[in-house]
């Protein structure tokens, strides 16, 4: 098993423990807990409201409402998820400048998806003034495969970084090997012609490396 397969299952056994992994509730005790100010229960009730799950008809204003106030609370995922209601005008106006706070928020806590839409939000200035190197900061901090692709498009672009073919192919690469993003084959393979034989070495070289401390640190876990 490839580890960036590996990498992508942990994320969603992270995904499925942050609805259940805090607490268990579901239907009608959801909402006693969550009117009783729980946090996590009023995650798991927004996240039950956005997909029309638990005997609730699917509606993104309660989903907005109640994540709202479990975000409130400081729960990272339910910032996360109301950052992407409002980047998406899901339950509430589309407002990328609020977007960017849940999601900062979020991403301060640890939360790798929440920082990867902010490294994204900063790259392409939504809600936030461009800023190329603060997308790289958070595009590092949050290691999923996107970021991944992300950081070689900007290191090939040499944007918040200075410009590295080598750096750009390692990262294309690392995310080719695992076949989560088919594009990244296709823009390494064109960086691959820009390199010189030396300079393509070192890049497979640095891949192997990166590939192997991952490695390392997955079964550590």
């Amino acid at each position: 098993m490839k580890i960036l397969q590996k990498i992508c299952f942990v994320l969603l056994l992270g995904a499925f423990s942050s609805v259940y992994g805090q607490g268990f509730c579901w239907g009608d005790e959801c909402k006693v807990k969550a009117e009783q100010g729980v946090s996590w229960a009023q995650y798991k009730l927004g996240w039950m409201y956005f997909i029309g799950a638990g005997g609730v008809i699917q509606n993104h204003k309660e989903a907005a409402k109640w994540y709202r106030l479990a975000a409130e609370q400081g729960d990272s995922s339910a910032q996360y998820e109301l950052g992407g209601m409002y980047r998406k005008g899901q339950g509430v106006l589309q407002h990328y400048k609020e977007a960017v706070k849940w999601y900062r928020l979020a991403a301060e806590q640890g939360h790798s998806s929440a920082q990867y839409e902010l490294g994204r939000m900063l790259h392409n200035g939504q809600g936030v003034l461009q800023d190329y190197k603060e997308a790289v900061k958070w595009y590092r901090k949050a290691g999923r495969s996107e970021a991944l692709y992300a950081l070689g498009s900007m290191y090939d672009k040499g944007q918040g970084v200075i410009q590295d073919f080598v750096m750009a192919h390692m990262y294309w690469n690392i995310v080719a090997v695992d076949g989560y993003i088919k594009d990244a084959i296709k823009n390494r393979d064109i960086v691959e012609k820009k390199m010189t034989a030396s300079q393509i070495e070192k890049a497979q070289k640095l891949t192997r490396e990166w590939m192997r401390t991952h490695q390392q640190i997955w079964f550590e876990q």
